[in-house]
C-alpha cells in the first residue's frame, strides 16, 4: 500500500469527508409528475438529480464522481427501478456515450412506435449522462486534478484505452445509475473485462505496482457514499466484484489483474468491493491457500462459487453454454449471468419451516405412516410455488430506458430490459430455512412414527402453545438427529430440494423467462422467522433460522468436515439460484501457513464434492463480545451478515 493510498484510506475512515455533502431535503421535484408516465417520471427525476449535482472531490481524488447532494428527488417518490443485476461493461467501456448514442441512432428511423419512444428517451439520457460528465471534467480542471481532467476529457464520451481510463468510466457509470435510483449493482467480471485495458497499459510502461495503486484508490472510492446508499445497513449496496473461473471456452482465466484485485482488497481491509471467486474442481490448492489469506482479514469474503456447478445448472435452466460460462453474483449471492440478463434472482421467497409447520398442524394426526406424512408436504411445497408463481406474474416490473441503455440487446431490440430487451429475464425464488425445516421432518419421522417417544397430538398441542410446559418434549426434539453431521436427517434436506427444484424450476414467467430454485434466505432468516410458530424440530416461536444453505442454529455438529459432507449430498446444479453454505471458523485457525493449508483443504473439499457456494467467516469470540459491551472502541469492526459485510456496531 503506498503512502497516497493509506492517506485516501485514514481519509475515509474518518467519515469527516461526509460533513461537506449538502443534506437539505430536494425542494425542486419536477412540476406535474404524477401526470407523466412511468418512464417519463424515472427521467425528470435523473435529470433533476443531475442538475442538483455538483463536483465533490476528496483528498487526493483520482475519480470524483461523489454524491454532493446527501438526498435525491427520487427518494421522495421512490420506487424500485430494477437492479442485482450486471450490466454491460464490456460494450460501454469499449464504445462510450458517443458509441450507444450512434448504436441508436443508426436504429431510430426503421423503428416501430415503441420502440422510438424508447431510442428518444434513451437519447435524453444520454444527453444528461453525457453533460454530467463535462461537469466533473470542468471540475476537475478547476481543482488542478489534471490526471483526471485530461481522462474525462476522453472518457466517458469516448471509449477507454487504458486501465485508468476504464476504472474512470467504470465510476461514472456506477455513479449516474445509483444517481437514477437503481440499487444493488454489481461490478461482475471485474478481471475478465477490465484486463484489456490492464494489459495496454502494461504494454505503455505502466507497472503492477502503479496499477494495483490506482486499483486501491478505486475500491476506496466505491466506499465513499455507502452511506447513502438503499439496503438494510450500510455494506447491504450489492458492490461485490467476481474473480477468476473460466472463460468463454472453458479455460481458467485467472489473471495478473485477478491477484491485483484480491491484493487491493487484502491490503485496504473494507467493506466494498465483495470479492467472490470462482473455482472449480480443477483449481489448485495454492489459489485457495492463497483466497484464505484474505478470509484471514475477517471481511466475510471471499465467498467461493464453484462453476462446475453453477454453469451445469444455468444450462439446465435454458442459458446459452457461453453466457452460463460468464456468470457472476448478484448483490448477495444469486447467480446472475451479466451484460445480458434482467434476471429478478430474489423475487420471493418459500418459507420451508412454515411449510412444514401447518402441515404437521393440519396432516400429522391423520397420517399413518411417514411416508403418508411426506407426501402431503411434497403437496405442500407444490401448492407453496404454485402461489408463488401465480403472484409474481401479477406483478409489474420498471420501465427504466437507463439501465436498459446499458443492458444487450435492449438498444436491438429497441425494449426496456425487463419488458422483453434483455436476453435473459428469469426469476429466483429462495428456498428459506431449509434445515430447520428437514431438521423437523427427522425430528416426527423419529420420535413420531420410529421410536414413539411423541404422540402425534402430543406435537401438534406442543406446536401450538410454543412448548409451554413441555420442554421435556422440546428436548426430545432437539436431540434428534440435525443436518450438518453427515446423517440420517440429510435425506430430509435432499427430499425438500428435491421437491422444490424439480418442480419450480423452469416453470414459465410473464416476461418468457423462467423460475429458479435457490437455497439463500436472505434477510428472512430473521425476519421471516419471526413470524413463524414453534416447530418440530425443538426451535420456538420467532427464533431465528439457519441462515441459507446451513446447519440450524440448535444443531451440535461434529465439525466443518462433517458439515460439508451433509451438504454435498444433493445434485446442486438442481438448485442453482444461489445461497452459501456458511461457516464460522475461530480466527486462530488462520494464524499460520498450516493452518491456512487446512482451510485451503476444507474449500477445495467442498467444490470437489460439488458444493455449490461457501462462505466462511473468520471470527473471535472474545473480540466480538467485547465490541458488543463496547462498541466505541471498534468503529471499523467488519462482520458479514448473509451476502454482505457490514460495520457491526451497525448491525
Amino acid at each position: 500500500m503506498t503512502e497516497k493510498v493509506k492517506k485516501c484510506r485514514e481519509f475515509l475512515l474518518g467519515r469527516e469527508y461526509r460533513k461537506r455533502r449538502n443534506p437539505e431535503r430536494p425542494e425542486n421535484l419536477p412540476e406535474d409528475l404524477g401526470a407523466q408516465s412511468e418512464e417519463e417520471q424515472y427521467f425528470r427525476l435523473f435529470e433533476r438529480a443531475a442538475e442538483n449535482e455538483k463536483s465533490l472531490f476528496y483528498e487526493s481524488d483520482d475519480f470524483g464522481f461523489n454524491r454532493y447532494r446527501a438526498r435525491l428527488p427520487q427518494d421522495e417518490v421512490w420506487r424500485s427501478r430494477g437492479g442485482n443485476l450486471t450490466v454491460d461493461y464490456e460494450t460501454f467501456l469499449a464504445v462510450g456515450l458517443s458509441g450507444l448514442r450512434a448504436k441508436i441512432l443508426e436504429r431510430l428511423s426503421a423503428a416501430d412506435a415503441e420502440a422510438k419512444r424508447f431510442y428518444d428517451l434513451s437519447l435524453r439520457y444520454l444527453r444528461v449522462c453525457g453533460n454530467l460528465a463535462e461537469k466533473w471534467r470542468k471540475g476537475a480542471e478547476e481543482s488542478g486534478r489534471e490526471r483526471l481532467a485530461a481522462a474525462l476529457a476522453v472518457v466517458p464520451e469516448n471509449g477507454a484505452s487504458t486501465y485508468y481510463h476504464a476504472l474512470v468510466s467504470l465510476r461514472f457509470l456506477h455513479y449516474v445509475l445509483r444517481l437514477n435510483g437503481n440499487d444493488h449493482l454489481t461490478l461482475g467480471r471485474f478481471d475478465r473485462y477490465m484486463l484489456p485495458y490492464a494489459e495496454e497499459s502494461v504494454r505503455r510502461g505502466v507497472s503492477l505496482g502503479e496499477l494495483t495503486e490506482d486499483t486501491e484508490l478505486f475500491f476506496i472510492a466505491m466506499n465513499y457514499d455507502t452511506d447513502l446508499y438503499r439496503g438494510i445497513q450500510q455494506g447491504d449496496n450489492g458492490q461485490s466484484l467476481v474473480l477468476g473461473g473460466c472463460d468463454e471456452n472453458g479455460e481458467n482465466s485467472f489473471s495478473f489483474l485477478s491477484e491485483i484485485a484480491l491484493t487491493a482488497s487484502e491490503e485496504l481491509a473494507l467493506i466494498d468491493p465483495k470479492i467472490n471467486l470462482r473455482v472449480n474442481s480443477e483449481t489448485p490448492a495454492e489459489l485457495y491457500e492463497r483466497a484464505s489469506r484474505l478470509t484471514r482479514q475477517g471481511l466475510g469474503f471471499p465467498q467461493y462459487c464453484n462453476d462446475d456447478a453453477a454453469i451445469k445448472g444455468l444450462v439446465r435452466l435454458g442459458y446459452d453454454p457461453i453466457d452460463a460460462r460468464n456468470y457472476a453474483v448478484a448483490a448477495c449471492w444469486e447467480i446472475i449471468v451479466p451484460r445480458c440478463g434482467a434476471d429478478v434472482p430474489n423475487i420471493d421467497k418459500l418459507i420451508f419451516p412454515e411449510v412444514v409447520r401447518q402441515v404437521t398442524l393440519s396432516k400429522l394426526i391423520g397420517s399413518e405412516s411417514y411416508a403418508e406424512f411426506e407426501r402431503e408436504v411434497k403437496s405442500a411445497i407444490e401448492a407453496g410455488c404454485d402461489k408463488i408463481t401465480e403472484r409474481c406474474n401479477a406483478a409489474a416490473q420498471p420501465r427504466d430506458a437507463l439501465i436498459s441503455i446499458f443492458v444487450s440487446p435492449c438498444i436491438e431490440r429497441g425494449r426496456y430490459a425487463f419488458e422483453g430487451g434483455a436476453k435473459y429475464n428469469n426469476y429466483g425464488v429462495h428456498g428459506v430455512g431449509l434445515s430447520n425445516a428437514a431438521d423437523a421432518l427427522e425430528a416426527i419421522k423419529k420420535a413420531v412414527f420410529e421410536e414413539k417417544t411423541a404422540g402425534k397430538a402430543e406435537l401438534v398441542s406442543a406446536l401450538e402453545t410454543n412448548f409451554a410446559g413441555r420442554e421435556d418434549l422440546r428436548q426430545t426434539l432437539l436431540s434428534q438427529p440435525k443436518t450438518g453431521n453427515n446423517n440420517e436427517a440429510d435425506e430430509r434436506l435432499c427430499f425438500l430440494m428435491e421437491t422444490f427444484s424439480s418442480y419450480l424450476n423452469n416453470k414459465p414467467n410473464r416476461r418468457g423467462g423462467v423460475y429458479r430454485a435457490g437455497t439463500g434466505s436472505a434477510m428472512e432468516y430473521v425476519v421471516s422467522a419471526a413470524g413463524v410458530g414453534a416447530t418440530a424440530d425443538g426451535r420456538k416461536a420467532g427464533e431465528a433460522f439457519a441462515s441459507s444453505f446451513s446447519p440450524s442454529l440448535a444443531a451440535k455438529t461434529d465439525g466443518p468436515f462433517s458439515t460439508i459432507l451433509s451438504f454435498t449430498k444433493f445434485d446442486m446444479s438442481k438448485i442453482i439460484n444461489g445461497g452459501p453454505l456458511t461457516m464460522e471458523l475461530y480466527s486462530g485457525v488462520f494464524r499460520n501457513g498450516e493452518g491456512l493449508k487446512k482451510v485451503a483443504l476444507l474449500v477445495k473439499a467442498f467444490i470437489d464434492r460439488g458444493g455449490h457456494q461457501l462462505q466462511l467467516n473468520a471470527v473471535n469470540r472474545e473480540t466480538l463480545l467485547d465490541a458488543q459491551a463496547h462498541p466505541e472502541k471498534y468503529p471499523n469492526l467488519i462482520v458479514r451478515v448473509w451476502g454482505w459485510s457490514g460495520v457491526f456496531r451497525r448491525a
